[in-house]
C-alpha cells in the first residue's frame, strides 16, 4: 500500500471553483476565508495522510447559511467538504478536488434541553465538553465520549464512540433526529424525539457514519441520561495482554455493566506516566469505571476484583476521589500525546480496528506478535469493552524503509480484524484511509452504498473521495 492509494480520483472543477470563491467572498465577507494558512488548516492535520486544502472556508452561522452555500455550489458543480474541530483521522476534512469548506463551528447554540424527556437539540458546532457543562444543573449528561472534544455535528457525521460505548453505545445510538443540508440545498428533518417509529426508512441512521458524503448535518436531536449516583473506578494490572483481555472478555460475557474498560499496554503506561505525572507500574493494565448506585457500584467493583484475580491480574487499585478519577482519565484521553513522547521527532500513526469480544484475545496477541516481529515502537490502546482497540506507531516518515514497514503491518491489522468477523474501524471512520477495506468487509454491499451516494448526490459534490469511489 502506498500514500497515492489512499485518494479515490477525483476531478477538478477550476471554472466553477474560481466562480464560486468569488460569490462566496461577496455574499459572507469576513466569514469567507481563502487565506493559504486557514485553507490548510481545513484539509487533513492528524496522522500522515497528505493534507489537501479546500480552496476557501466559510464560516456558516446558520442551517440556511449552509443551504446557501450547498446550493451555489450545486449550480456549479463544486465539492463541499463539512468541517466540525477537524479531530478525524482518515482524512475526512481532506479535498482532494480542492471546493468548499463549510465551517461549523460557529453554530454552537444549545437550542433546547427537554429534561423531562431526555433529550436535547444542538447546532451542530456544539462540542460534546460544551454540552455537558450546559447541562452541569439538570441533573443530565451526554456519555459519548471518543477524548478529543469533537464536535456534536462530527461525531454524528463519524458515528464516533469512545470510553463510555461500552455501557451508552455510540452515536447510532445517541441519535434521535437530525436537520440535514442535502446535496441540492434543501434541508431535511429525520427522525424525532419519540423513542421508536415504524415510519418509513430511518434516514437518521443513513446519515449516522455517512461522513458528510450524503449529507451536512447542521442540527442533532441527543438522548441524555440522568448523572449516576455513584461512579467508581480505578486500575488493575495485569503480567500480559492476554490474561488482560481475558478478564475484559469474561466482565462483559458475565454481564457485569461496566461503563469503562480501557486496555494501555506497557509501552503506553510508561508514556502516560512521564507525560501525565503518574505512578502506575509499567505493564498492560486495564482502566475501568462503574455507575449506578452506592451498593451497586461497590458490589460491580468486588465482582471485578475477583475475576481479575482469577485471570492472574494484580490488586485492583480504586480511585475514591472525583478529581483523582478525572487524573486518569485525562491521562487515558492524553495516550495519543504521551506516545508522541517515546520517539520524539516521529509521526504517530493512529489506526484502528474491531472484532467480536471473544476473538479480542487473539487479534490483540497476534497483533502484538506482529509489531514486536517487525521492531516497531506501536503502543497499544484500546476501548475493549467492545472489542475495539487502537494502535499508535510511531514512524519517521522521511524513512521509506519504516513508512512501507509501517503501511504492511497497517494492512496486516484490518485483513486480520476483518477475517475474525470483525470490521476495519470500530469508531475512526473510513474517509480516505479505510476505503481500500470496504470491498472485502462488505462484499456487494458497497455496490449498494455507492448507489446510495448516486441517487443523493449525483453531482459527486459532497465530500468526494470518501467512503465509497464514484466514477
Amino acid at each position: 500500500m502506498s500514500l497515492a492509494t489512499l485518494q479515490a480520483p477525483v476531478n477538478r472543477n477550476d471554472g466553477g471553483i474560481e466562480l464560486v470563491v468569488k460569490i462566496l467572498a461577496q455574499r459572507f465577507g469576513e466569514r469567507f476565508s481563502s487565506a493559504a494558512a486557514v485553507r490548510e488548516q481545513h484539509g487533513h492535520t492528524t496522522t500522515w495522510l497528505p493534507n489537501q486544502a479546500p480552496d476557501g472556508v466559510v464560516f456558516a452561522h446558520s442551517t440556511e447559511e449552509v443551504a446557501t452555500v450547498v446550493g451555489i455550489c450545486a449550480e456549479h458543480r463544486v465539492p463541499i467538504i463539512p468541517f466540525g474541530t477537524g479531530s478525524s483521522l482518515e482524512g475526512h476534512v481532506n479535498a482532494p478536488a480542492g471546493g468548499i469548506s463549510i465551517d461549523l463551528s460557529q453554530m454552537n447554540s444549545v437550542i433546547k434541553v427537554n429534561a423531562e424527556d431526555l433529550d436535547c437539540v444542538v447546532q451542530a458546532g456544539v462540542t460534546r465538553k460544551q454540552l455537558n457543562e450546559y447541562l452541569r444543573d439538570t441533573g443530565l449528561f451526554f456519555p459519548i465520549d471518543p477524548g478529543a472534544d469533537a464536535s456534536l455535528g462530527g461525531m454524528a457525521a463519524t458515528r464516533a464512540s469512545g470510553t463510555n460505548a461500552v455501557r451508552y453505545g455510540t452515536m447510532k445510538d445517541a441519535v434521535l433526529a437530525l436537520t440535514v443540508v442535502m446535496a441540492d440545498g434543501r434541508v431535511v428533518h429525520t427522525g424525532g424525539r419519540a423513542r421508536k417509529s415504524a415510519a418509513g426508512y430511518d434516514l437518521t441512521r443513513l446519515l449516522v457514519g455517512s461522513e458528510g458524503t450524503l449529507g451536512i448535518i447542521t442540527e442533532v436531536t441527543l438522548r441524555l441520561h440522568g448523572i449516576p449516583e455513584a461512579v467508581s473506578g480505578g486500575v488493575c494490572p495485569f503480567p500480559d495482554l492476554e490474561t488482560a483481555c481475558n478478564a475484559v472478555i469474561m466482565t462483559i460475557q458475565c454481564g457485569l455493566p461496566v461503563a469503562r474498560i480501557e486496555i494501555l499496554d506497557s509501552h503506553q503506561i510508561r508514556a502516560s506516566n512521564a507525560y501525565s505525572k503518574l505512578e502506575l507500574q509499567e505493564t498492560p493494565t486495564l482502566f475501568l469505571e462503574f455507575h449506578g448506585t452506592q451498593n451497586g457500584v461497590r458490589e460491580q467493583s468486588e465482582i471485578f476484583s475477583e475475576i481479575a484475580r482469577d485471570c492472574g491480574g494484580g490488586d485492583f487499585v480504586w480511585a475514591t476521589r472525583a478529581e483523582d478519577r478525572t487524573r486518569l482519565w485525562a491521562a487515558r484521553h492524553d495516550a495519543y500525546w504521551a506516545a508522541l513522547g517515546l520517539r520524539p521527532g516521529c509521526k504517530g500513526v493512529s489506526t484502528d480496528v474491531c472484532v467480536p469480544i471473544s476473538r479480542l484475545a487473539e487479534c490483540i496477541g497476534e497483533t502484538y506478535r506482529d509489531i514486536e516481529e517487525h521492531d516497531l515502537l506501536a503502543p497499544l490502546v484500546g476501548h475493549v469493552g467492545d472489542g475495539n482497540f487502537h494502535v499508535l506507531v510511531l514512524v519517521d516518515v522521511d524513512n521509506p524503509k519504516e513508512v512501507a514497514v509501517t503501511e504492511a503491518f497497517i494492512e496486516r491489522l484490518n485483513w486480520r480484524a476483518i477475517e475474525m468477523g470483525g470490521t476495519c474501524t470500530g469508531e475512526h471512520g473510513v474517509g480516505q484511509g479505510k476505503m481500500k477495506y470496504l470491498a472485502r468487509e462488505h462484499g456487494a454491499g458497497l455496490d449498494v452504498m455507492a448507489a446510495i451516494k448516486s441517487a443523493l448526490d449525483p453531482d459527486n459534490i459532497l465530500n468526494p473521495g470518501k467512503i465509497v469511489r464514484i466514477d
